[in-house]
């Protein structure tokens, strides 16, 4: 028998050595393997020559283990199945037994099999039924929320004031300059652009009525919807998916906190409240926009553009637009808390439903303003 190595200086706590006798390799460690020592022991255990037919571990001189140490220790018994070594036994004290186990589940990925792509229809199929699962599960949450809200009103339930206040300013105050700086330019692009166009026919005056219809029925309301989606519905997910992640939630409900009435309700309704008026100031904002345009443009000055403007709109014109705010808003907001309810504990998946929760939100949106337009159209509003 040859001991090729031997690092086990008086000084040092971990130590370990090779032996060979014919093709077996023998790997000898004990003292110990934790992770003040590990930075000593990983370029030593890098440098070994561990080629052999056969090899033995023999860790029954361990005083003391780690999960650093184990991995350690794991690594070089796959180095030397590596150099093609068949390791015949690997012995440890029986109460580092589970470790060593664990980090073997936790490192050791399956191997993935080939699989074809799947047709096409069967595509199409997944997302269909994808599709339908999240709209029952949806249209269930949206059930219990309603339950929850209408608790509110009585005496038994109040709503947490301060979380309400806190959400206003959020989702509302906050917003205003972004939602200004977007609306404003907004409406120069639509008084440029109908202006390009009416010029053909003279009509240059009437650009003002085309921005004012478009800007209170439509424009002003479902730009705004889409930026607070985009600023506001995410940040929902992304701040209840982190509550998730790191098992505040799961805390909250333990001590006997109900989510819905701590978490959902106070954003529904301070976006409920908030909404609207972003929507006001954004109509406003984008008017201002028309009417710069409109005077470096057509030159027409403020006092006729805002003559032309009463002319070309009612009171019914700002109505259609403001009474949709809440409806988006409730959806925004309904969205974005419930896909934050369903992150798992991992940020990929976080960023996976914030992600989702955008998309969504714009998308119910947009339908909703469809069926706003359809319905409006039918009743002559």
């Amino acid at each position: 028998m040859v001991s090729l190595t031997d690092v086990r200086p008086v000084e040092e706590r971990a130590w370990f050595k090779t032996e060979r006798r014919d093709n077996v390799l023998r790997f000898i460690v004990g003292g110990d393997w934790t992770l003040p020592e590990a930075p000593r022991l990983d370029p030593k255990l890098r440098a070994l020559d561990l080629s052999a037919q056969e090899a033995e571990i023999d860790g029954k001189e361990l005083d003391k283990l780690d999960s650093a140490g184990a991995w350690l220790l794991l690594r070089t018994k796959r180095a030397m199945e590596d150099g093609g070594a068949k390791v015949r036994s690997f012995v440890i004290p029986e109460s580092y037994g589970p470790l060593f186990g664990t980090l073997e589940r936790e490192h050791t990925a399956p191997p993935t099999p080939e699989m074809e792509r799947p047709p096409f229809l069967y595509r199409v199929g997944r997302g269909f039924m994808h599709s339908m699962t999240q709209g029952y599960e949806m249209l269930g949450y949206l059930g219990r929320v309603t339950v929850e809200t209408v608790e509110t009103i009585g005496p038994q339930k109040q709503l947490r004031w301060k979380a309400f206040i806190h959400q206003v300013e959020e989702t509302g105050i906050n917003a205003l300059p972004i939602v200004g700086l977007l609306s404003f330019l907004i409406g120069v692009v639509l008084a440029y652009q109908g202006a390009d166009q009416l010029r053909r026919f003279g009509a240059e005056i009437f650009t003002i009525n085309l921005l004012g219809v478009s800007i209170l029925r439509e424009v002003g309301g479902l730009i705004t919807a889409i930026i607070i989606a985009g600023r506001s519905g995410s940040a929902f997910t992304a701040q209840i998916g982190t509550m998730r992640v790191n098992e505040e939630i799961d805390a909250m409900q333990t001590i006997g906190l109900n989510t819905v009435d701590v978490l959902v309700l106070p954003r529904v309704a301070g976006l409920m409240i908030a909404l609207p008026f972003l929507t006001f100031y954004s109509d406003i904002m984008a008017m201002i926009g028309g009417a710069v345009m409109c005077y470096f443009d057509l030159n027409i000055t403020f006092p006729a553009f805002l003559r032309q403007l009463q002319g070309a709109i009612t009171l019914n014109t700002f109505l259609v637009g403001m009474v949709k705010a809440p409806v988006f808003a409730f959806v925004i907001a309904l969205v974005g808390c419930f896909e934050g309810l369903k992150v798992e504990r991992n940020a990929e998946s976080v960023g996976r439903l914030t992600t989702r929760s955008v998309v969504e939100s714009v998308f119910l949106v947009i339908v909703l303003d469809a069926g706003f337009s359809i319905m409006f159209s039918i009743l002559g509003i």
